[in-house]
């Protein structure tokens, strides 16, 4: 019964990992408007301008969100589907 009510207040490892990665989430959703508004060849481009900032020293974790916007936005103009936010996490993690 403890251990019950003690998860129920602190929540389990799962809940406290998906409320650091619901941030992320908010931050994907933050670069949607900007995104949404570069034409196809500026969305292609930006792999290319990715691989340059890894290169200069960005990481993976700093570059995820802007990558996952490019993502849901080409999915948005390819298929006609917009990742859902659920989706979004299951990638993260």
């Amino acid at each position: 019964m403890l251990k019950y009510i003690i998860k129920k207040v602190i929540g389990t490892e799962n809940d406290r990992y998906l409320k650091t990665i619901k941030p992320i989430v908010a931050r994907i959703n933050d670069f949607e408007s900007k995104i949404s508004t570069l034409t196809d060849e500026q969305l292609v481009a930006k792999t290319a301008e990715f691989k340059q900032r890894i290169e200069n020293g960005a990481t993976l974790n700093h570059l995820l969100p802007e990558a996952f916007a490019v993502v849901r936005e080409t999915g948005k103009r390819v298929l006609g589907m917009r990742h859902f936010d659920v989706q979004l996490v299951g990638g993260i993690v």
